[in-house]
Protein backbone atom coordinates (compact mmCIF):
# COMPACT_ATOMS: atom_id res chain seq x y z
CA UNK A 1 0.00 0.00 0.00
CA UNK A 2 1.51 3.50 -0.50
CA UNK A 3 0.67 6.47 2.42
CA UNK A 4 0.48 10.07 0.57
CA UNK A 5 0.23 13.02 3.51
CA UNK A 6 -2.50 15.46 3.39
CA UNK A 7 -3.58 18.02 5.77
CA UNK A 8 -5.27 16.59 8.67
CA UNK A 9 -8.37 17.80 8.24
CA UNK A 10 -8.79 16.65 4.37
CA UNK A 11 -10.93 13.62 3.67
CA UNK A 12 -12.49 12.55 0.61
CA UNK A 13 -15.59 13.33 -0.84
CA UNK A 14 -17.97 13.18 -3.88
CA UNK A 15 -16.43 12.35 -6.76
CA UNK A 16 -16.68 15.18 -9.44
CA UNK A 17 -15.42 15.68 -13.07
CA UNK A 18 -12.97 18.14 -12.88
CA UNK A 19 -11.53 18.02 -16.67
CA UNK A 20 -14.01 18.13 -19.51
CA UNK A 21 -12.66 18.10 -23.12
CA UNK A 22 -13.09 21.84 -24.33
CA UNK A 23 -14.67 21.76 -27.41
CA UNK A 24 -13.91 23.35 -31.00
CA UNK A 25 -15.77 24.17 -33.92
CA UNK A 26 -15.77 20.88 -35.09
CA UNK A 27 -16.40 18.99 -31.97
CA UNK A 28 -19.94 18.10 -30.95
CA UNK A 29 -21.17 20.42 -27.64
CA UNK A 30 -21.52 17.94 -24.82
CA UNK A 31 -25.77 17.43 -24.36
CA UNK A 32 -26.48 17.27 -20.41
CA UNK A 33 -29.56 17.28 -18.04
CA UNK A 34 -30.28 16.84 -14.08
CA UNK A 35 -32.73 15.61 -12.08
CA UNK A 36 -32.90 16.67 -8.61
CA UNK A 37 -33.99 14.23 -5.87
CA UNK A 38 -34.55 11.75 -8.08
CA UNK A 39 -33.01 8.21 -5.59
CA UNK A 40 -32.85 10.70 -3.04
CA UNK A 41 -29.79 12.88 -5.01
CA UNK A 42 -28.97 14.93 -7.60
CA UNK A 43 -28.48 12.88 -10.60
CA UNK A 44 -27.01 14.01 -14.11
CA UNK A 45 -26.43 11.87 -17.41
CA UNK A 46 -24.10 13.92 -20.16
CA UNK A 47 -23.74 12.58 -23.64
CA UNK A 48 -20.56 13.75 -25.56
CA UNK A 49 -20.32 12.38 -28.28
CA UNK A 50 -24.09 12.79 -30.23
CA UNK A 51 -25.94 15.78 -31.15
CA UNK A 52 -28.94 17.38 -29.16
CA UNK A 53 -32.13 15.92 -31.56
CA UNK A 54 -30.05 12.30 -30.81
CA UNK A 55 -29.37 12.51 -27.34
CA UNK A 56 -31.46 14.42 -25.27
CA UNK A 57 -34.28 11.36 -26.28
CA UNK A 58 -32.09 9.40 -25.43
CA UNK A 59 -31.36 10.95 -21.71
CA UNK A 60 -34.95 11.37 -21.21
CA UNK A 61 -35.34 7.70 -21.25
CA UNK A 62 -32.21 7.15 -18.88
CA UNK A 63 -34.41 9.01 -15.85
CA UNK A 64 -37.42 7.69 -16.80
CA UNK A 65 -35.35 4.23 -16.69
CA UNK A 66 -34.25 5.31 -12.84
CA UNK A 67 -37.83 5.90 -11.75
CA UNK A 68 -39.08 2.98 -13.28
CA UNK A 69 -36.03 1.11 -10.90
CA UNK A 70 -37.08 3.58 -7.96
CA UNK A 71 -40.34 2.37 -7.89
CA UNK A 72 -39.63 -1.53 -7.67
CA UNK A 73 -36.43 -0.56 -4.95
CA UNK A 74 -37.50 1.75 -2.69
CA UNK A 75 -38.21 0.75 0.65
CA UNK A 76 -40.46 3.77 1.35
CA UNK A 77 -42.69 4.00 -1.92
CA UNK A 78 -46.00 2.27 -1.28
CA UNK A 79 -46.41 -1.00 -3.82
CA UNK A 80 -42.73 -1.46 -4.28
CA UNK A 81 -41.08 -4.80 -4.42
CA UNK A 82 -39.48 -3.89 -1.84
CA UNK A 83 -42.15 -2.56 0.72
CA UNK A 84 -44.21 -5.14 0.05
CA UNK A 85 -41.82 -8.52 1.33
CA UNK A 86 -41.12 -5.44 3.88
CA UNK A 87 -45.24 -5.41 4.97
CA UNK A 88 -46.48 -8.91 4.07
CA UNK A 89 -45.55 -10.33 7.39
CA UNK A 90 -43.12 -12.64 6.52
CA UNK A 91 -45.16 -14.42 3.59
CA UNK A 92 -43.79 -14.67 0.17
CA UNK A 93 -44.14 -11.76 -2.15
CA UNK A 94 -43.50 -12.11 -5.86
CA UNK A 95 -41.03 -9.77 -6.98
CA UNK A 96 -39.57 -8.19 -10.59
CA UNK A 97 -36.11 -9.90 -11.51
CA UNK A 98 -34.33 -6.52 -10.59
CA UNK A 99 -35.22 -7.15 -7.05
CA UNK A 100 -33.89 -10.07 -6.96
CA UNK A 101 -30.74 -9.73 -8.05
CA UNK A 102 -30.13 -7.20 -6.12
CA UNK A 103 -31.62 -8.97 -2.70
CA UNK A 104 -29.03 -11.80 -3.71
CA UNK A 105 -25.81 -9.44 -4.36
CA UNK A 106 -26.72 -8.28 -0.75
CA UNK A 107 -26.87 -11.49 0.65
CA UNK A 108 -23.63 -12.45 -0.96
CA UNK A 109 -22.20 -9.12 0.21
CA UNK A 110 -23.59 -10.05 3.77
CA UNK A 111 -21.34 -13.17 3.76
CA UNK A 112 -18.21 -11.53 1.94
CA UNK A 113 -18.25 -9.25 4.99
CA UNK A 114 -19.34 -11.34 7.48
CA UNK A 115 -22.73 -9.40 8.46
CA UNK A 116 -21.22 -6.41 8.85
CA UNK A 117 -23.26 -5.18 5.40
CA UNK A 118 -26.76 -6.62 6.09
CA UNK A 119 -29.71 -5.60 3.42
CA UNK A 120 -32.12 -6.57 6.55
CA UNK A 121 -31.56 -3.12 8.39
CA UNK A 122 -34.57 -1.38 7.01
CA UNK A 123 -35.77 -1.36 10.94
CA UNK A 124 -32.65 0.42 12.34
CA UNK A 125 -31.70 2.89 9.54
CA UNK A 126 -35.63 4.07 9.82
CA UNK A 127 -34.81 4.78 13.39
CA UNK A 128 -32.33 6.83 12.62
CA UNK A 129 -33.45 8.94 9.90
CA UNK A 130 -30.66 10.64 8.54
CA UNK A 131 -32.66 11.53 5.53
CA UNK A 132 -35.20 13.56 7.27
CA UNK A 133 -35.75 16.38 8.57
CA UNK A 134 -35.21 16.38 11.73
CA UNK A 135 -32.84 13.01 12.99
CA UNK A 136 -32.59 12.32 16.61
CA UNK A 137 -30.53 9.68 18.48
CA UNK A 138 -32.92 6.79 19.07
CA UNK A 139 -33.98 4.93 22.15
CA UNK A 140 -31.82 2.51 23.76
CA UNK A 141 -34.63 -0.10 23.96
CA UNK A 142 -35.94 0.72 20.36
CA UNK A 143 -31.93 0.54 18.59
CA UNK A 144 -31.79 -2.85 20.60
CA UNK A 145 -35.61 -4.04 19.50
CA UNK A 146 -34.33 -3.19 16.01
CA UNK A 147 -31.07 -5.00 16.01
CA UNK A 148 -32.65 -8.08 16.78
CA UNK A 149 -34.57 -8.18 13.78
CA UNK A 150 -31.25 -8.36 11.20
CA UNK A 151 -29.87 -10.98 9.39
CA UNK A 152 -29.94 -10.93 6.24
CA UNK A 153 -29.61 -14.96 6.50
CA UNK A 154 -33.58 -15.24 6.91
CA UNK A 155 -33.94 -14.18 3.76
CA UNK A 156 -35.29 -16.70 1.47
CA UNK A 157 -35.52 -16.90 -2.62
CA UNK A 158 -37.51 -19.22 -4.29
CA UNK A 159 -35.58 -18.48 -7.65
CA UNK A 160 -32.30 -17.12 -7.94
CA UNK A 161 -30.43 -15.18 -10.74
CA UNK A 162 -27.56 -15.83 -12.50
CA UNK A 163 -24.60 -14.93 -10.35
CA UNK A 164 -22.91 -12.73 -12.88
CA UNK A 165 -23.63 -8.81 -12.92
CA UNK A 166 -25.92 -9.03 -16.14
CA UNK A 167 -29.67 -9.59 -14.41
CA UNK A 168 -32.00 -12.62 -16.35
CA UNK A 169 -34.72 -10.32 -17.81
CA UNK A 170 -38.13 -11.33 -17.19
CA UNK A 171 -37.35 -14.12 -14.06
CA UNK A 172 -39.91 -13.82 -11.43
CA UNK A 173 -39.44 -15.04 -8.08
CA UNK A 174 -41.36 -15.37 -4.03
CA UNK A 175 -38.85 -13.62 -1.78
CA UNK A 176 -39.76 -13.50 2.22
CA UNK A 177 -38.03 -13.50 5.29
CA UNK A 178 -38.68 -15.73 8.56
CA UNK A 179 -38.92 -12.96 10.94
CA UNK A 180 -41.86 -10.74 10.35
CA UNK A 181 -40.20 -7.94 11.73
CA UNK A 182 -37.35 -7.57 9.85
CA UNK A 183 -36.47 -5.05 7.19
CA UNK A 184 -35.13 -4.84 3.56
CA UNK A 185 -33.37 -1.82 2.68
CA UNK A 186 -31.31 -1.90 -0.68
CA UNK A 187 -30.33 1.91 -0.29
CA UNK A 188 -27.04 0.63 0.61
CA UNK A 189 -26.32 -0.76 -3.55
CA UNK A 190 -30.04 0.09 -5.73
CA UNK A 191 -28.25 3.66 -6.86
CA UNK A 192 -25.03 1.93 -8.12
CA UNK A 193 -27.37 -1.63 -9.57
CA UNK A 194 -29.42 1.37 -11.10
CA UNK A 195 -26.00 3.58 -12.07
CA UNK A 196 -24.78 0.14 -14.11
CA UNK A 197 -28.39 -0.59 -15.68
CA UNK A 198 -28.42 2.96 -17.11
CA UNK A 199 -25.06 2.82 -18.60
CA UNK A 200 -25.58 -0.40 -20.11
CA UNK A 201 -28.58 1.81 -21.66
CA UNK A 202 -27.07 4.24 -23.21
CA UNK A 203 -24.19 1.95 -24.56
CA UNK A 204 -26.82 0.43 -26.23
CA UNK A 205 -28.55 3.16 -27.69
CA UNK A 206 -24.68 4.33 -29.02
CA UNK A 207 -23.22 6.74 -26.66
CA UNK A 208 -19.60 5.98 -26.55
CA UNK A 209 -18.66 9.14 -24.82
CA UNK A 210 -20.56 9.50 -21.71
CA UNK A 211 -20.91 10.23 -18.68
CA UNK A 212 -23.59 9.30 -15.55
CA UNK A 213 -23.43 10.45 -12.10
CA UNK A 214 -26.12 9.38 -9.12
CA UNK A 215 -25.05 11.15 -6.98
CA UNK A 216 -21.66 10.46 -6.54
CA UNK A 217 -21.77 6.62 -8.32
CA UNK A 218 -20.39 7.75 -11.43
CA UNK A 219 -19.83 5.97 -14.46
CA UNK A 220 -17.29 7.14 -17.60
CA UNK A 221 -18.56 5.42 -20.50
CA UNK A 222 -15.52 4.87 -23.01
CA UNK A 223 -13.54 7.85 -22.89
CA UNK A 224 -13.42 12.03 -23.42
CA UNK A 225 -14.12 12.47 -27.34
CA UNK A 226 -10.45 12.92 -28.07
CA UNK A 227 -9.36 9.84 -27.00
CA UNK A 228 -8.00 11.05 -23.51
CA UNK A 229 -8.99 9.54 -19.98
CA UNK A 230 -11.89 11.10 -17.56
CA UNK A 231 -10.65 12.90 -15.03
CA UNK A 232 -12.75 12.37 -12.11
CA UNK A 233 -11.74 14.65 -9.14
CA UNK A 234 -12.23 14.16 -5.38
CA UNK A 235 -13.59 16.99 -3.55
CA UNK A 236 -12.59 17.75 -0.06
CA UNK A 237 -15.73 17.42 2.55
CA UNK A 238 -17.58 20.46 3.89
CA UNK A 239 -16.22 22.16 1.09
CA UNK A 240 -19.63 22.73 -0.65
CA UNK A 241 -17.41 21.16 -3.76
CA UNK A 242 -14.83 24.11 -4.26
CA UNK A 243 -12.13 22.12 -3.22
CA UNK A 244 -10.61 19.37 -5.06
CA UNK A 245 -7.77 16.64 -3.09
CA UNK A 246 -6.79 14.99 -6.44
CA UNK A 247 -8.21 13.13 -9.33
CA UNK A 248 -8.61 9.54 -10.81
CA UNK A 249 -7.95 8.99 -14.96
CA UNK A 250 -10.14 6.35 -16.00
CA UNK A 251 -11.92 4.92 -19.35
CA UNK A 252 -14.96 3.06 -19.22
CA UNK A 253 -14.76 2.81 -15.61
CA UNK A 254 -16.94 2.68 -12.57
CA UNK A 255 -15.97 5.69 -9.23
CA UNK A 256 -17.49 5.19 -6.14
CA UNK A 257 -17.01 7.60 -3.34
CA UNK A 258 -18.25 6.98 0.04
CA UNK A 259 -17.89 8.58 3.34
CA UNK A 260 -19.10 9.51 7.16
CA UNK A 261 -19.95 12.70 6.10
CA UNK A 262 -22.52 12.54 3.01
CA UNK A 263 -25.43 12.06 5.48
CA UNK A 264 -24.97 12.47 9.59
CA UNK A 265 -26.54 15.05 12.26
CA UNK A 266 -25.04 16.52 15.41
CA UNK A 267 -26.46 15.81 18.79
CA UNK A 268 -25.22 17.35 22.46
CA UNK A 269 -22.20 18.25 20.20
CA UNK A 270 -22.07 14.23 19.47
CA UNK A 271 -21.61 13.52 15.53
CA UNK A 272 -23.46 10.68 14.19
CA UNK A 273 -22.91 9.59 10.49
CA UNK A 274 -25.14 6.86 8.50
CA UNK A 275 -22.80 4.08 8.88
CA UNK A 276 -24.68 1.49 10.98
CA UNK A 277 -23.25 -1.00 13.21
CA UNK A 278 -25.56 -3.80 13.06
CA UNK A 279 -24.30 -4.92 16.41
CA UNK A 280 -24.58 -2.22 18.33
CA UNK A 281 -27.22 -0.23 16.32
CA UNK A 282 -24.85 3.06 16.48
CA UNK A 283 -22.87 4.61 13.84
CA UNK A 284 -19.59 2.38 13.11
CA UNK A 285 -16.42 3.01 14.36
CA UNK A 286 -13.22 2.98 12.25
CA UNK A 287 -9.99 4.65 11.40
CA UNK A 288 -11.90 5.39 8.08
CA UNK A 289 -13.29 8.25 7.03
CA UNK A 290 -13.86 8.16 3.45
CA UNK A 291 -13.12 5.93 0.23
CA UNK A 292 -13.02 6.00 -3.20
CA UNK A 293 -12.98 2.77 -5.66
CA UNK A 294 -12.47 2.64 -9.33
CA UNK A 295 -14.23 -0.64 -10.63
CA UNK A 296 -14.56 -2.03 -14.59
CA UNK A 297 -17.75 -0.74 -15.63
CA UNK A 298 -20.93 -2.51 -14.70
CA UNK A 299 -19.20 -2.94 -10.95
CA UNK A 300 -20.81 0.54 -9.70
CA UNK A 301 -23.66 -2.36 -7.88
CA UNK A 302 -20.09 -3.60 -6.19
CA UNK A 303 -18.72 -0.36 -5.10
CA UNK A 304 -21.69 0.86 -3.80
CA UNK A 305 -21.57 -2.46 -0.85
CA UNK A 306 -17.86 -2.93 -0.94
CA UNK A 307 -17.51 1.02 0.08
CA UNK A 308 -19.88 0.46 3.18
CA UNK A 309 -18.05 -2.46 3.98
CA UNK A 310 -14.35 -0.92 3.85
CA UNK A 311 -15.49 2.39 5.88
CA UNK A 312 -16.97 -0.32 8.91
CA UNK A 313 -13.42 -2.38 8.48
CA UNK A 314 -11.51 0.05 8.99
CA UNK A 315 -7.78 0.88 6.16
CA UNK A 316 -6.00 -2.11 7.44
CA UNK A 317 -8.87 -4.83 7.11
CA UNK A 318 -10.40 -2.62 3.89
CA UNK A 319 -7.41 -2.24 1.75
CA UNK A 320 -6.78 -6.39 2.20
CA UNK A 321 -10.43 -7.32 1.06
CA UNK A 322 -10.27 -4.90 -1.91
CA UNK A 323 -6.76 -6.31 -2.85
CA UNK A 324 -8.22 -9.61 -2.60
CA UNK A 325 -11.08 -8.32 -5.21
CA UNK A 326 -9.93 -8.06 -9.03
CA UNK A 327 -11.04 -5.02 -11.16
CA UNK A 328 -10.95 -3.32 -8.01
CA UNK A 329 -8.60 -0.80 -6.77
CA UNK A 330 -9.33 1.67 -3.34
CA UNK A 331 -8.29 5.28 -2.14
CA UNK A 332 -9.03 5.43 1.69
CA UNK A 333 -8.42 8.84 3.44
CA UNK A 334 -8.03 8.40 7.14
CA UNK A 335 -8.69 10.24 10.27
CA UNK A 336 -5.49 12.24 10.10
CA UNK A 337 -6.03 12.94 6.50
CA UNK A 338 -3.69 10.11 5.18
CA UNK A 339 -4.44 8.79 1.99
CA UNK A 340 -3.83 5.03 1.44
CA UNK A 341 -4.26 3.41 -1.72
CA UNK A 342 -4.28 -0.03 -2.97
CA UNK A 343 -1.18 -1.55 -4.61
CA UNK A 344 -3.17 -0.63 -7.96
CA UNK A 345 -4.39 2.33 -7.47
CA UNK A 346 -3.25 5.95 -8.98
CA UNK A 347 -4.50 8.50 -6.98
CA UNK A 348 -2.86 12.24 -8.27
CA UNK A 349 -3.34 14.29 -5.07
CA UNK A 350 -3.36 18.10 -5.57
CA UNK A 351 -0.15 19.45 -4.12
Amino acid sequence: MKICKLLASLALCTALIISQTACTAKEKEPISDTQYDLLNTTCTITIYDMKETDAQPIIDEAFELCKEYEKKLSKTIEGSDVYKINHNNGQPVSVSEPTNFLIQKGIYYGALSKGRFDITVGRLSNLWNFSGDNPTVPSQEAIQDAVRSIDYTKIHIEKKSKTDNKPQKGLVSNVWIDNPKAEIDLGGIAKGYIADRVSDFLVEKGAKSAIVNLGGNIVAIGSKPDGSPWNIGVEKPFSDRSEILGAVEVKNKTVVTSGIYERMFEENGVLYHHILDITTGYPAESDVEAVTLVADFGKSVDCDALSTICLMLGIQEGAKLIESIDGVEACFVDKSGNIIATSGMTFNSVK
